[in-house]
């Protein structure tokens, strides 16, 4: 606590010890106090628009926005939903429950199945808007992993395709372990890029494939492979052999993105020794590996699949567990930090700490920012050294034992998508991201940004149901937390799917049970100043909330905090 020099209204300094602080004067403190205060009351009073599911145990699980119309498409168990922006139900649409057993393969809907059928629940696993033909693609549980194609406005559905093997895509009934990527292209159909959990049937479902996506929904094309011969695929399958080494070894798939000319997925998986693990080891005698895999669009035969591990350290400490992560613009100030263009892609992404308990992960957190232009830099190299014929392919969930890496006199540039050799690649050493904030109490669970003034402003949720907000400048910066605001009542978490309105200036965020929109943080202040003093930074303006941040960081450096800053007596 600070010391008071004078008993009157004057600036009381900070405790014996820290540095000396520009006195401030102090309307400009009340003027700070009074919007601060006046930011908690509409915080805590505030009433926000809220979507409750129709039943407590039909959980939501994903959310995306129209970037057109504000529309949003809510997947949930039994039901894909149609919201208006401010979560009207428009539509709504049944998708279970269905009689079905696990255990019947081909589904019923092909071939009867002798096995004892009951009324189970279709758990949303994908939710993806097909914009180049206006439509709506979900997946679910129900009969090993069906998807429907559905009309934007009302949800009609235009094709289940059934009548082949390859229109099965995962059984596995956890939400948030399927993830996929919708390219288009021009003038030709689009291409969708799919990484699924398998749940054990690794001889049913390929882990990660890319399909077609035809224009005509009546299409017997529809969900096929890109490529599929007996000798090579547009696929890869998990081993027999893996499992029988690890029992419990299956790939979730959190993050997909398209960038540049390369498709990304972001998955977290069981690490696999050469020797393996004991027969019958359970999931929490595993250590687990967050990994980051490449390929390039329009590689029908998967050659240019790599994959790398991914965290980030901070002081001393791994953050290996991917819980969430976002595509972005750098924005300017960011991006001159990072020395790449302001419309450069980063990813922010956020680990749990550790390489153990996957499926209860540490609070201790960590937000990491990485570059894509760093992330194929270290693909590139990886790819180089491979070609120079130097070590193992390094992909032993996959190969089930080390295969030298063949020496070949090929360049390699940074838009080299593979040949028939080393391939698919794998690596041990970490693309590690910039660490810019940490949290030890409140597990991070979401992240989602936006570009404020050329700065870049990230919002992570977290696992009580709070929102946090934070400036990132840059690593050497760190970031500036801000604001932090409870925004689920039964502090439930936020799940992973977070979206923005048309206008920017409200968040859609996500519980198992409740959608809600948030209006954005900061009041945005009409004027340029706060009581005479101009709210800017290198010569943008400020929201008011921004310039209160500049002033904690401020409050930083001198070693002290805000609260010595703004504490008065008058």
């Amino acid at each position: 606590m600070g010391t008071c020099f004078d008993k009157r209204w004057t600036y009381c300094g900070p405790a014996k010890g820290h540095r000396p602080l520009k006195v401030m004067s102090w309307p400009l403190a009340l003027w700070l106090l009074t919007l601060i205060s006046v930011n908690q009351k509409t915080t805590v009073g505030q009433t926000l628009n809220a979507f409750q599911s129709e039943r407590r145990d039909w959980a939501l699980n994903h959310l995306t926005v129209h970037q057109s119309t504000g529309a949003l498409y809510i997947g949930a168990v039994n039901r894909i939903y149609k919201l208006s922006a401010n979560l009207t139900l428009l539509v709504s649409h049944d998708t279970g429950p269905e009689y079905d057993n696990k255990a019947c393969y081909p589904p019923l809907i092909v071939q009867p199945c002798s096995e004892p059928l009951a009324s189970t629940d279709n758990v949303n696993k994908l939710l993806l808007i097909d914009y180049s033909q206006n439509r709506l693609l979900a997946c679910g549980s129900l009969y090993q992993g069906v998807c429907k194609l559905m009309r934007l406005d009302d949800l009609f559905i235009l094709v289940e395709p059934t009548h082949k093997k390859e229109h099965y895509l995962s059984s596995d009934n956890q939400t948030g372990t399927m993830y996929g990527v919708v390219v288009p292209s021009q003038g030709q159909d689009a291409t969708l890029y799919i990484g699924t959990a398998v749940g054990g049937k690794q001889d049913y479902f390929p882990t990660i494939s890319s399909r077609k996506l035809p224009r005509d929904p009546e299409s017997s094309a529809m969900l096929d492979y890109e490529l599929h011969t007996d000798f090579v695929s547009s696929l890869i399958k998990i081993p027999s052999d893996t499992l029988a080494l690890v029992p419990h070894f299956d790939i979730n798939y959190i993050y997909g993105f398209a960038s540049g000319n390369f498709v990304y997925f972001m998955t977290v998986q069981p690490e696999t020794p050469e020797n393996g693990m004991p027969a019958g080891g359970s999931p929490g005698d595993l250590f687990y590996t967050s990994r980051i895999i490449r390929l390039c669009k329009g590689d029908k035969k998967f050659h240019s699949y790599v994959s790398l591990p991914v965290g980030c350290v901070h002081k001393g400490e791994e953050y290996r567990l991917l819980q969430a992560a976002y595509l972005s613009k750098a924005g300017r100030v960011l991006a001159k930090s990072l020395n790449i263009s302001a419309q450069e892609d980063v990813l922010f992404a956020v680990f749990s700490k550790g390489q153990k308990q996957c499926h209860d992960p540490p609070d201790h957190s960590a937000l990491c920012v990485f570059t894509i232009q760093d992330i194929n830099t270290r693909i590139k190299e990886r790819l180089q050294s491979c070609y120079q014929g130097e070590g193992n392919l390094e992909l032993h969930w996959l190969l089930g034992k080390d295969v030298q890496c063949t020496k070949a006199p090929v360049p390699i540039d940074d838009h080299f998508c593979g040949l028939d050799i080393n391939q698919p690649l794998g690596g041990s050493q970490l693309v590690s991201g910039r660490t810019v904030f940490t949290e030890s109490r409140d597990r991070l669970t979401s992240v989602t940004s936006y570009v404020y003034n050329g700065h870049s402003v990230i919002i992570l949720g977290t696992k009580s149901g709070r929102l946090k907000k934070i400036r990132v400048d840059g690593p050497l910066d760190g970031g500036v937390l801000y604001e932090t605001v409870s925004v689920m009542k039964d502090s439930s978490p936020i799940l992973r799917d977070m979206a923005f309105s048309l206008d920017r200036n409200s968040l859609y965020v996500m519980s198992d049970n409740q959608v809600r929109i948030r209006p954005r943080f900061c009041l945005l202040l009409s004027g340029e100043t706060l009581n005479g003093r101009e709210m800017k930074r290198d010569g943008l303006q400020l929201e008011a909330c921004e310039f209160i941040a500049l002033v904690t960081a401020s409050a930083r450096q001198a070693d002290t905090t805000l609260s010595e800053i703004l504490y008065f007596q008058f």
